[in-house]
């Protein structure tokens, strides 16, 4: 599973990630600092790699357009510090990676994760 960190997440959620035994990137190694989630979008399932964001952007863009990619992680805690939400996150990576390969979106806060599978239907 390979995941790519949206602009909004430190870089150095990186090597947290990869220190969990995830393959991860931020998107400052391979595009602009002001492309549109669009574009991040469109490189991520084109690549192959699951966004992961702070941004509810995502969730919208793959609601309105029906998308069966690519996966995104949404983390919608209120202390995003990945020495306080990463366990979070790598629990959630974890649980929902079947979900993640097949298309998904994955949101993780202090209370509860939960997933809705790819594309969603409103």
């Amino acid at each position: 599973m390979k995941i790519l960190l949206d602009m909004n997440l430190s870089p150095k959620r990186v090597s947290v990630l990869h220190g969990s035994g995830f393959e991860c990137i931020h998107w400052s190694s391979v595009g602009r600092q002001d492309a549109l989630d669009s574009e991040i979008m469109l490189w991520a399932k084109e690549n192959d790699h699951i966004v992961f964001t702070h941004d509810l952007d995502f969730g919208d863009i793959l609601a309105a357009t029906n998308a069966e990619g690519p996966s995104v992680m949404q983390l919608r805690a209120q202390n995003i510090n990945p020495a306080v939400a990463g366990p979070l996150v790598v629990a959630a990576l974890r649980q929902f990676r079947y979900q993640l390969q097949s298309g998904a979106l994955i949101v993780v806060d202090e209370n509860k994760t939960r997933a809705r599978i790819l594309p969603i239907r409103r």
